[in-house]
Parts: C-alpha cells; structure tokens; sequence
C-alpha cells in the first residue's frame, strides 16, 4: 500500500546517513502523560509511582508540570520522532521548525492525538455511531475530524477502536462498534477511509491508528487490561476480521493491545504483530505501543528486565515506543550484546519513515492556517446532528411518542441539563459549552415544561430527592414526563469496567414514583454501554436509548421525541438481563441442550435467557413489511431477495439485516450470523426490493487447526428487522 521504489530508495539514503541515536530517536514517541496524550492529577502520578508504572525522574517531571520544551533538545539531537498530546497549531510548528531546520538530517516529528469521535466538533460515541448501521455516516464524521484535527497540527490519531466487545462491563465498550464481527469490519474500513482519504498527503487528511490489536474487547470478567485466552480459531472468525478491513482499506498503523492472548502479551506477539499482520495480511505501516506498553510486559511476567521487553518488542514488530523510553535506555546495549541486530532495528525506522513520506511530512511540514478554520463550522454541526439522529434507538413505544409541541412537559434527571455529559468518553478536544442538553434544545423549540433534576451532583451516587420529586410531580400540570437516567460519562472508558449493569442511586426509584403519580413515562437512557433495566423498561411508556451524543445530543433528542426524526437507529450489542448474564451476544453457539424454557437447558434459573433488548433491535414511528423472500444460487453465490414495504402512515429509514446458519459443520457454530445489511428509505405505501449477494467465501469459518473452511451444507437465511424472528428460507448451498 505505501511501499512505492521512490520512497524506499529515499529511506535507503536516509538510513545511510543516521547515527543509531538517530534510528532509535525515530522510535520513540514522547507524551505529556504516562498514559497517553493528556494530562494527569498529582494524585494519578503519585499511584503510578507506587505502583512502578514510572520512576521517580518521570513522576518530578509531571507534579512540576514540566512542559514539552524539556525535549527540545531531543528533537535537536534527533532522539525523538514524534509526540502526542500537542494541540496547538503554533507549538506543533515551533517543535516541528526545531526538528526540520535545526536538527542534523531534518527528519520531521509525526504529530498523535486520539482523536475518538470527532475533534471539536464531537460526534456521537462510536457505540451509538455504530447503531446508525451507515458506513457513509461512519466515514463523513472521520473526514470531518481529520479536517479539523489537522488544522490544530495533528496528523495522526488513535483511532478507530475496533475491538469486538460481547461483554459491557468492560468500560472501553464506549469505543468501539460493538458486538458483531461482520458491523465491525465494515465500521473499521468506512473509519479509515474517512480519515486517510486517498492520499495520506493530502492536507486535511491524518493518519488512523487501527486499536487495540488484538482482542482486547475479549478481557476476562470484562476487566480492562485482563489477559484473554481462546482458540486461534475464534481469534480469526471473531476478533481478527475488523483488523484485516482496516488493513485492506490501506491503514497507516495499528496499536498492539494491553493485554495478552494465550499468555503472550500482543506487543511482544511475533505471530500476531509479524506473521499475521506483515506476511499474512500484508501490512506496511508502522506499529506503536500503547502507553507504556512495552513496559508492561514486566508487569505480564514475560520480561524480567526492561531490556527484556525492549528487545521481545523490537524482534516482534513493535515499531515505536509511546512513552516508556524502554527503545531509548535499552537498545543500544542490546545492539552492544548481539541480542538485537541493526538490520532489526533499521526494519522498525524503515516502517516510520515510510509513512512520515506518505503523509507529506517531508515536503510540507508545517501546519498551514486556513483563512477560515472549518472547527465547529455550521456544515460540520449539520452532520453532527444528523448523526445523533440515526443513533438514536427506539427501544419501547406504547403510543406515547412523538410528543405533540404543544403539550406541557416535565423533565427530571441528573442528565436534563449537563452539557458536558453529552460529549461522552474519550473526548479530548471538545469543550462544554459547544454541547447542546436537552433542556437547551427545548427552551429552543418553545416548548412548555418544567425541570428538576431530582438526582444529586455525584457520579457515582446518584441520590434521589424524593421530596423535590413529589413536589415536581403534586405541582405540574404535564400528564407526561421525560426522565433521563443513566451513567455518566466519566465512568465510561478506559479503566471503567463494572460489575454491575443496574442503574446507580435512586434512578430506578425516580421512575417507579412518577409512575406511581400516574404519569406517562417517556424514559430516556444516556450511557456508554448497555445497561441491565429489564424492570426500567418494563414500567416505561416509552424508552429512548440515546448514548453519548455529542454536541448536537438535546438537537437529537427533541428532532426524534417530537418526531422531527423517525427514529431509525439498531442496537450495535444486547441488553442483557442482569450483569450476571453477561457476557450476552446475539451470535452465541447453539450448544447440545439449546437454551429453552425446558428444565435441562443452556439457562440461568434466576433470570430469562433472552435479552431485554437484542442486538439489531430498533423501533419506528411507523411499520415494515417484509415479504416475497427467494433465495438462489448463482454463479457460486447466494442471491437473497426480499421486498420491504412501508405499511405505516411516517416515511422512515428501515435496515434490512441479513443473517445466516450453517446447520453443518466439523466445528459448532453460532445461531446466526450477520453476514450483510442495508438501508432502504421509504415513504407510505413505497416498496423496494432489496437484494444482497454473499459468495462462497463469506459464508466460511475456521475448524480447529485452524483451516478455513467453505465446505457445502444446508444454511437457513434470514432476512430480518433485527436478530430475532425475520423471514426465513433454506438452502444447501
């Protein structure tokens, strides 16, 4: 992809040239933090050091709060290659000036950022994107973050995550599209497009950072960083498909994840970082730790000595070191020692070098200024809105949505008024006061209501104020209430696993009084990750899954309760029951004694084995018919056929979800498998025919050695709402 004769034989020259403090220089990105590129609390240092995360030099260097200017000198000597955390246009120039024109070979820095979901323009949490089941909206907002990255010198970010994330407890669920391999793949693919475009070199264009490789969504119990074990088989069917996309679709580098698979931790997994991903897939891009990841391998117990780690990483394929400075102190005297060789090392610089020059960085260094910057422009806030509305899911609707304009309301809830909880996780550029609340956006509309948000201000209480409640309830005169609940944002993310799903506080008791009062419920959720509310739902007239939104999230949430939008959003993972039932995923394997309401059964006695809610779900203000499905053979494919029609009085946006079941096989497999979808837009009355193809090859799965396998059997084909029900024909194929 980026290996072209002209850029190798410009590296062979560079690399002719360089010093080994130079080569290693190049390997080596500095952070203002030990965990990435933003800042930290005296306090987070000082656990740190504790924990021998840092040493004392680097725990000085943060409560002093020493600046990037310290490495000035680095950059001169050419001893560092790159930097996250620098948003500043002008700073990024100034550390990019000192690198081209004052240090001996005039290597540029290459610039990092994690730039999630959105720059400062903040789009919706990638979980609640994921729901829109819409690559082209996928690939517009990470066009959009990249312009508006590069403008603030950033030309690189940590992002997408693509981790297939079955169990919510993990908090990192926020990140990444959920729980199908198939959605994924394709999420991973339209996110690297969207921020690489064509041409890395192009000036409004950034690298992506495909994450955490591999399998980190698969951490025992749910607990970030927990090690992982499977079958290689199940880490090529499930885990491994969104990496590859990324990699076909041309990504310029991927992060080894934090934790191990089958004992060996991934940034020092020659398999996985070498034969897989090099030989096997063909990637050319360069490679980076996580933060301090390859310091963490000590912790796995794998490596004794920093050394160690230095030198399992660089033999593995681990090109560049976030933070740690393991590449730094050791590799020299590695190299001294013969434990690693130059021609390994010279790899690693090749592979940076190789997309600094894609990306233009040699010839065009410097962040140019626009004459009119493009962040937070109208154009971007349109699309951020646009894309809140398709997240959006329509969980439950006993009639009482849309909401008429002219009908008095009460709001109730700690979310009712945070901007700031809007934005969601892992939001590193974006600023409150850009973000829209819900009660922001009805004062907008002139809408009549009340509001009182009845929950204290601690995260992580959430105590109910029954008296303000009942004197809310025993005063309005609205007949309805809007009550947002929920999680919030900052116990989301990384280091954010739970083990428990349940609303905190007095969420739940919030609901039961209003219902008690005789009111009509219209229940809204804002969280990162599935929550367990079977009773939530249950006492629910109406109850609207919103996510982490964005700055346009009190836009989306009046366009779609007062039916300005027709909800149109599908869950991306399953509600489950309880956090006991977790992990809960709708491809799961059937089993010899298949979960049932019989007494000898796949089950948990305590609680339903269906979920509240199951992946693809997702409701409307109006109603599809699905009908006249064929299923054919040609030309070894399957040609799936149905018609969609809406029989409802609203036009809508319907997704089509086409899932299969191999019935046969020399390895068990899962009860259904989403192999395609798409979106059909239909006014009353339209039908339109809606035809998917799948080869041979898509229909495969790995056995036991692992060998890929297209063997011929009988499949049962679904063409469905959601993963339940749909229609259904077989075929042996």
């Amino acid at each position: 992809m980026f290996k072209t004769e002209t850029i190798e034989k410009r590296i062979d020259e560079l690399l002719e040239k360089m010093t080994l403090e130079e080569k290693i220089g190049q390997l080596y990105q500095s952070g203002i933090s030990p965990v990435g590129g933003f800042e930290i609390s005296i306090q987070e240092a000082e656990q740190l050091l504790e924990a021998g995360r840092i040493g004392r030099k680097e725990y000085e260097r943060l409560v002093n709060a020493a600046s990037f200017d310290e490495r000035e000198d680095m950059i001169r000597k050419g001893t560092v290659g790159s930097f996250i955390g620098v948003q500043n246009p002008e700073h990024a120039n100034h550390l990019q000036r000192i690198a081209v024109e004052e240090s001996r070979l005039g290597i540029p820095l290459i610039f990092g950022l994690d730039v999630v979901h959105g720059h400062r323009t903040v789009f919706p949490s990638p979980i609640a994107e994921a729901c829109t089941f819409n690559d082209e909206l996928f690939e517009k907002s990470a066009e959009i973050a990249a312009r508006e990255a590069s403008e603030d010198g950033i030309n690189w970010t940590f992002a997408p995550m693509v981790d297939v994330s079955r169990d919510p407890r993990w908090g990192r669920v926020v990140e990444g599209p959920g729980e199908d391999t198939y959605l994924a793949s394709r999420f991973a693919a339209a996110k690297v497009r969207g921020f690489q475009g064509d041409d890395l070199s192009v000036e409004d264009r950034i690298c992506a950072c495909v994450k955490h490789f591999a399998a980190y969504g698969a951490c025992e119990g749910g607990r970030d960083y927990n090690t992982v074990d499977m079958s290689e088989a199940k880490l090529r069917e499930v885990y491994l498909p969104p990496f590859a996309a990324a990699v076909k679709a041309g990504a310029a580098t991927l992060m080894p994840a934090f934790n191990d698979i089958n004992g060996s931790p991934c940034t020092t997994n020659k398999w996985l970082l070498n034969d897989y991903l090099r030989d096997e897939l063909g990637f050319d891009g360069f490679l980076i730790s996580d933060a301090h990841g390859i310091q963490e391998c000590v912790f796995h117990g794998t490596a004794e000595t920093p050394a160690d780690a230095a030198e399992q990483a660089i033999k593995a394929g681990c090109d560049m070191d976030m933070g740690c400075e393991y590449y730094t102190d050791c590799l020299p005297q590695l190299l001294e020692e013969g434990r690693v060789s130059m021609d390994e090392i010279d790899r690693a610089v090749r592979n940076i070098l190789r997309i600094k020059m894609a990306c233009g960085l040699f010839e065009h260094p410097y962040v140019q200024k626009p004459e009119k910057s493009s962040k937070l422009c109208a154009e971007h806030r349109d699309v951020a809105r646009d894309i809140a509305d398709r997240s959006i899911v329509l969980l439950k609707n006993d009639g009482v949505l849309p909401l008429k304009a002219d009908q008095k309301v009460l709001v109730v809830g700690y979310f009712g008024d945070k901007r700031n909880e809007m934005l969601g996780a892992w939001v590193i550029s974006g600023r409150e006061e850009d973000a829209i609340s819900l009660t922001d956006a009805l004062k907008e509309e002139n809408i009549d209501f009340d509001f009182v948000p009845c929950i204290d201000s601690s995260i992580t209480s959430m105590t109910l104020d029954k008296e303000q409640l009942e004197d809310a309830l025993r005063n309005t005169k609205a007949d309805t209430v809007i009550a947002l609940v929920g999680e919030s944002s900052f116990t989301t993310g990384e280091a954010q696993s739970k083990s428990k799903l349940e609303l905190i506080g007095g969420q739940t008791e919030m609901l039961r009084m209003i219902k008690a009062a005789g009111k009509k419920l219209v229940t809204l959720l804002i969280n990162g990750r599935p929550l367990a509310i079977p009773q939530e739902a249950e006492m629910s007239d109406a109850m609207v899954e919103c996510w982490q939104l964005g700055i346009e999230a009190g836009h989306a949430m009046y366009d779609v309760i007062y039916g300005k939008y027709n909800p149109s959003g599908r869950l991306s993972m399953t509600f489950p029951q309880n956090s006991g039932s977790c992990p809960m995923y709708y491809n799961h394997m059937n089993t010899g004694r298949p979960a049932s309401d019989g007494p000898w059964a796949s089950k948990y006695r305590d609680c339903p084995y269906t979920p509240v809610f199951p992946f693809g779900w997702g409701l409307s203000y109006t109603e599809y018919d699905y009908s006249n499905l064929t299923v054919k053979t040609e030309c070894d494919k399957l040609v799936i056929s149905a018609d969609i029609t809406n029989i409802g009085n609203m036009e809508g946006e319907e997704t089509v979800q086409v899932y299969i079941h191999r019935r046969r096989a020399s390895h068990t497999r899962p009860v259904r498998e989403l192999k395609a979808y798409k979106k059909v837009y239909l006014q009353p009355g339209e039908t339109e025919k809606v035809t998917v193809e799948l080869s041979r090859n898509e229909l495969g799965y790995y056995n036991n050695e692992p060998r890929y396998i297209t063997e011929e059997s009988m499949f049962d084909i679904f063409v469905a709402h959601d993963s339940t029900g749909g229609l259904h024909s077989e075929i042996y194929f």
